[in-house]
């Protein structure tokens, strides 16, 4: 007689996956970030209220800003180099520590020693550009992969918001406090990022590549040496030399268009500085907003929808071409914002799932260091080009090339995915 089998149980589900925002290491590496982020963001509004007070003269801001952008350009390299070859976590700590030493030396040489203050400006710029690679790294080494890109979505989210919150701290807090204090405060900020990460490297041996493994260099290699292995390493990613290209070109064209066209058209077209201003908290909301999408998406094709994102830039300088109603112009600043963002996210997990873990900061930093760098190049430029051919010529090819880049960059057999082999299979959670 046939017995009936007894039924079995079901099979539990598996519980979701914990967030990343639950994780203490990962939310001490979170404020670290966030505290640098409103560190760098809030110096130049507290210079610029020190031109207000008549504590420094125009022409003696401008030589203290450039003075910062060369440390941070200088050190961007040497920091990537730095956090390949030490721990990552001390970098971010002696990096962030110049900048907090900096804080003080401008409250002291502000109206006695404009030497004194670019000194000071170089060495606050050298801190922030030597820590950025090294919080890029450190992200790989504290977040598992399979939630690195929830992780870096954090991570812009804090930076987009430092951008929104610290002109408004800055401003509300210079109703109470002089500039020195104002200084002193930011030295306090890179402070706790000095000192908030914890230790990286607790999924540093189960880091995902799909890239071969390749012998890192010798640890008593020359600077050079290392630097050029990085770019060898960078090479060996065509999505990554492509991507690079079309952030560039956006950045270099796009981007400083519409910063120099949109004051005068907000003045000349619309009589009003209301639309600067919406149109630039329209963009760092609509980063916000895009931040919050990527962080759960999951594209079949990434790396063409980071592109094309990307290429979304394209409409900000469209918008300051035609005669429209600011509303549109506002909500093109929007549109732009979100599609950066889907950009920035998949752009940062897939460097860090497919770069060689010991290589990862030098590689890091020649992003930092190619977009930073000739995002200036593209501002001296632009103002001649308006005043040479007029507004709505350059804003027509800045926004054609930002159209046309991205394209192309998606052209690239490697691009799709943003990896060298494309994913057994296509996540779409």
């Amino acid at each position: 007689m046939a017995t009936t089998p007894a039924p079995t149980a079901p099979k539990p589900l598996a519980p979701p996956p914990r967030s990343v925002l639950r994780e203490p290491a990962f939310l001490r590496l979170w404020a670290g970030t966030t505290a640098s982020g409103l560190g760098t963001w809030a110096l130049p509004f507290v210079l610029g209220l020190a031109v207000l007070h008549r504590d420094l003269g125009a022409a003696g801001l401008g030589l203290v800003l450039a003075a910062r952008t060369a440390g941070f350009l200088a050190a961007v390299t040497v920091g990537g180099v730095l956090a390949d070859r030490h721990s990552r976590r001390a970098v971010v700590l002696w990096s962030a520590l110049a900048a907090a030493v900096a804080a003080p030396l401008l409250a002291a040489g502000l109206g006695r020693s404009l030497v004194l203050m670019t000194f000071a400006a170089a060495l606050a710029g050298a801190g922030q550009g030597a820590c950025r690679p090294a919080f890029q790294a450190l992200t790989a080494e504290t977040v598992e992969p399979g939630r690195r890109q929830q992780a870096n979505a954090a991570m812009t989210m804090a930076v987009r918001g430092s951008t929104l919150a610290g002109p408004t701290l800055t401003a509300l807090l210079g109703a109470f406090l002089d500039v020195r204090t104002l200084l002193l405060g930011i030295g306090v900020l890179w402070l706790v990022a000095a000192l908030a990460p914890g230790k990286g490297g607790a999924v540093t041996a189960t880091t995902e590549t799909t890239a071969e493994s390749v012998p890192g260099p010798s640890p008593r290699a020359g600077f050079r040496a290392e630097f050029l292995e990085g770019i060898r390493e960078a090479r060996r990613h065509p999505w990554f030399l492509a991507g690079l290209a079309a952030l560039v070109a956006v950045i270099a064209l796009g981007y400083s268009a519409t910063s120099v066209a949109l004051p005068l058209i907000s003045r000349d077209r619309y009589g009003t500085e209301w639309v600067l201003a919406a149109a630039m908290t329209s963009y760092t909301v609509g980063a916000l907003a895009g931040a919050l999408v990527i962080a759960r998406l999951r594209p079949r094709s990434q790396g063409w929808a980071a592109l094309a994102g990307l290429g979304a830039y394209g409409v900000a300088p469209l918008s300051l071409m035609l005669p429209v109603h600011p509303v549109v112009v506002v909500a093109a600043y929007a549109v732009a914002g979100i599609g950066i963002e889907l950009f920035n996210v998949p752009w940062f997990t897939a460097t860090q799932r497919e770069v060689a873990p010991d290589k990862l900061a030098r590689v890091s930093s020649l992003d930092f260091l190619v977009s930073y760098g000739l995002a200036p190049v593209g501002l001296a430029l632009i103002a001649p080009a308006i005043v040479r051919f007029g507004v709505t010529p350059v804003l027509a090819v800045c926004a054609a090339a930002c159209f046309l880049v991205p394209a192309a960059a998606a052209l690239v057999p490697t691009a799709r995915h943003f990896a060298r082999t494309a994913p057994t299979e296509a996540r779409t959670d």
